[in-house]
């Protein structure tokens, strides 16, 4: 297993050790996976304070978003190994050789097939972080208010996802040669601002509740 598929077993020091390097893996879209991991773990922890009898009514509700929520903290920190991954591959394909015209021909289509893994990772971490601002829409009205800012945080920590994870697809769209592939990454894109937005008006709603 490449020493980068398990960011999760690292300590928060040695992750953003290597983060902080000079090193092509981890970067930016191991960093938006995370900010979806941490955005769904805020809502699990939302969710459990959320419980007994007082929240009898919302038990169903509570504990579809708490498993939901878990799922997508695990899914996400599976996109920042993947992250990694899919861009060491996009480096190896670069170093190929290109002394010959087949060589080139080679290389030039490794690096097209490598910029497709690479930009699938963070367009993975944008529809996990859609999800995430979901329940945080859902979780806002019927969840603890005594946690309620974390409801907020993990909105924001979403947006992050989303927005970071964007730049990291489009950054790979101009290699990518395949006519499919590119329209299907696009449009993976394509509702980023509009899940910012959501995400800033859950964010709105919690500081309002801190007013009254």
């Amino acid at each position: 297993m490449h020493d980068q598929a398990r960011i999760q077993d690292e300590t928060v020091g040695g992750y953003l050790d290597r983060l902080a390097a000079r090193s092509p893996a981890p970067g930016g879209g191991a960093a938006a996976a995370l900010h979806a991991a941490q955005g769904a773990a805020l809502l699990g922890m939302v969710a459990r304070y959320t419980t007994g009898a007082k929240y009898a009514d919302q038990a169903e509700a509570i504990t579809r978003i708490t498993a939901e929520s878990d799922e997508l903290r695990a899914a996400a920190l599976d996109l920042a190994a993947a992250d990694a991954a899919a861009f060491t591959a996009v480096t190896d394909a670069y170093g190929l050789p290109r002394e010959s015209e087949d060589q080139k021909a080679a290389r030039s289509a490794a690096i097209a097939q490598a910029l497709v893994g690479a930009a699938r990772p963070p367009a993975d971490v944008i529809d996990v972080a859609r999800r995430i601002i979901g329940l945080a829409e859902e979780l806002l009205p019927i969840g603890n208010p005594n946690v309620v800012t974390d409801v907020a945080a993990a909105a924001e920590a979403a947006r992050a996802a989303a927005t970071t994870a964007r730049v990291n697809v489009e950054i790979n769209l101009g290699g990518i040669k395949d006519p499919a592939a590119r329209a299907g990454l696009a449009a993976a894109t394509a509702d980023v601002d509009p899940l910012a937005a959501r995400a800033s008006a859950v964010t709105e709603s919690v500081r309002d509740t801190l007013t009254r």
